[in-house]
């Protein structure tokens, strides 16, 4: 079976236990051939707390340019350095994405620059359109499409393993048909819900209709503002039942 990993369910402001969202797929037994989204912290950190290795990693997918996504990606590149690895990393994402990861890694060049042995990022830029190819690879199949973070071009992602398992990510994003789209009949939906309607965010009750509306089976809701939020997920679960806040940390087999 399949598993996700919610490495941070926070927004960029959010609770204390709570870090930047930022999540992974890998499958059940080794090598697990992890697929990670997104590095706006210390993403390999969250990722050995779910029990997985760094040497796992066969990608990373960044979905856009904000701080809160892609400010983890020098870290990310001098820990699997130290880890060993000895393969090229694939670092996918639309153009405005890679830019900002490549400027991050450029920044820190002074340090790196006569550190032996650092494995070569290849670069796989997505398209910005419906069913764009991100990943193909065995026993991943992923595709994207456009979600509406206002002025920031962003994806969200559809995510099949080879057992016919389903998952989606909505990504940044207010109410978007293709995320309905991305997520037709998935097992499971994660989907934002920082609560500000109005600032290119979806709302609990905004999550809950598109997981309606796709006819999944569970919705799991990520970049959570801080404070309670009890009454936003019952107005969700009024709409949608198999709704549950992420947990941080949290693996689910979907």
């Amino acid at each position: 079976m399949p598993n996700l990993h919610l490495l941070g369910t926070g927004a960029a402001i959010s609770d204390p236990h709570r870090t930047t969202t930022m999540l992974a797929v890998s499958e059940d037994e080794p090598p697990y051939r992890t697929i990670v989204v997104d590095c706006g912290g210390d993403v390999l950190q969250r990722l050995q707390a779910c029990n997985r290795p760094i040497d796992s990693v066969e990608g990373l997918i960044v979905t856009h340019a904000h701080m809160d996504h892609t400010s983890g990606f020098p870290l990310l590149m001098e820990k699997v350095w130290l880890d060993g690895r000895d393969r090229p990393l694939p670092v996918v994402g639309i153009e405005p994405a890679l830019a900002q990861a490549d400027r991050l890694w450029t920044a820190y060049e002074p340090v790196h620059a006569d550190w032996d042995d650092l494995p070569a990022i290849h670069w796989h830029e997505v398209e910005q359109e419906r069913n764009a190819a991100v990943w193909t690879s065995d026993p991943w199949s992923i595709t994207a499409a456009p979600v509406n973070h206002g002025d920031t071009p962003n994806v969200g992602l559809r995510f099949e393993h080879a057992s016919g398992r389903v998952l989606a990510y909505s990504c940044d994003t207010a109410p978007s048909e293709n995320v309905v789209h991305l997520a037709q009949e998935a097992d499971v939906l994660v989907h934002e819900a920082n609560g500000t309607p109005g600032e290119n965010h979806s709302t609990t009750v905004d999550a809950a209709n598109a997981a309606a509306a796709a006819e999944v089976d569970r919705l799991l809701l990520v970049h959570l503002p801080p404070g309670d939020k009890s009454r936003a997920l019952k107005k969700a679960r009024d709409i949608f039942p198999h709704t549950d806040l992420g947990t941080e940390l949290g693996t689910y087999s979907f």
